[in-house]
């Protein structure tokens, strides 16, 4: 069996599907199925079983035997909230139990991380495991993907293989119920769509033009792909970044979703929130070198290509992965 955690949450339910397109049914989801907003992200997928979180460590442990690999895609990913208790029981204790399990009956877990991790910047984004002691996350969220790295790189007693993927600028079909927490490209299709027009956060440091603040935003097609190899493939147990390794601006971004919409650009710029100035990245982009020298494949999507796909096929005519 294949466990699934987060699998009616954005990248596990279309993780859910990308199975079922291999040939995979015999799919154990776990999550909290009482979030009805997210209810049609796994209509029509096929699995073997559905196990709320609240009961999934003791059925893993019961069912351990039966489970090939875990795929760990579930946590609290409110990056505004600042309840440590809630992240600390739900991202890091909880990662815990999954990887005691893992490693007590030999079963492969891959699991999700964050480029949240990388804080500012003030480090880089290199997923080399002798600078993740350095990093500064700027929220609970962050933080909590933080802890749990540090915990992992301490642990002599680890699963088969291990695998924490650091998720940089994830958009594309199925993060519909994500409302504030959605992407760009997501609020960005609304905008343009309701108004004839995209407002975009002007820049508050001189050496950034608006609308040039960049992101290494990724396709979620790539990333069920690269999430899939990791495993597949086996490459050495570590932390690895999941980006393009390429960051585009946020004008291109715009630029792109009018493009995809058959419009002109009309994009107005905005004063930044005072209380958001200070925590605000202007540049993410993920250091792919240790990806690459591990010989797995790269993400071939492009922003334009993959901002058209989303819109013509999946936001325009409300379709889910």
């Amino acid at each position: 069996m294949i466990v699934v955690t987060g699998a009616i949450g954005f990248i596990g339910s279309a993780f859910v599907g990308y199975l079922n397109q291999l040939g995979y049914a015999d799919i154990v989801v776990v999550d909290d199925f009482y979030q009805w907003k997210k209810e049609k992200n796994l209509k029509g997928k096929r699995v073997h079983d559905w196990v709320h979180r609240d009961l999934f460590i003791a059925y893993f442990e019961k069912m351990a035997s039966q489970v090939d690999v875990v795929f760990h895609l579930g946590a609290r990913t409110d990056t505004i909230s600042e309840d440590v208790a809630v992240f600390n029981s739900l991202n890091l204790q909880y990662s815990k139990d999954i990887w005691r399990i893992c490693t007590a009956n030999e079963i492969p877990l891959v699991y999700a991380s964050s480029a949240a991790t990388y804080g500012d910047g003030a480090f880089g984004f290199s997923d080399d495991h002798a600078v993740v002691s350095k990093l500064k996350p700027l929220n609970a969220y962050a933080q909590s993907k933080q802890d749990f790295d540090q915990w992992v790189l301490t642990q002599k007693n680890t699963p088969p293989r291990w695998y924490g993927l650091k998720f940089f600028n994830v958009y594309g079909p199925n993060e519909y119920h994500k409302a504030r927490m959605a992407s760009v490209i997501f609020h960005a299709f609304h905008q343009i769509r309701d108004t004839g027009k995209l407002k975009l956060f002007k820049s508050h440091r001189p050496e950034w033009k608006d609308g040039g603040q960049e992101r290494d935003f990724i396709y979620v097609k790539d990333v069920l792909e690269m999430v899939w190899n990791v495993y597949d493939l086996k490459p050495e147990s570590a932390l690895y970044n999941v980006g393009t390794g390429k960051a585009r601006t946020f004008q291109d971004l715009g630029t792109s979703t009018f493009a995809a919409l058959g419009l002109e650009p009309n994009i107005e710029y905005i004063d930044m929130p005072i209380d958001l100035r200070e925590k605000y990245q202007y540049f993410t982009e993920a250091d792919m070198s240790k990806w690459i020298n591990a010989k797995l494949p790269l993400p071939a999507t492009s922003l334009e290509e993959g901002v058209k796909d989303y819109i013509q096929y999946y936001l325009n005519p409300s379709r889910y992965l």
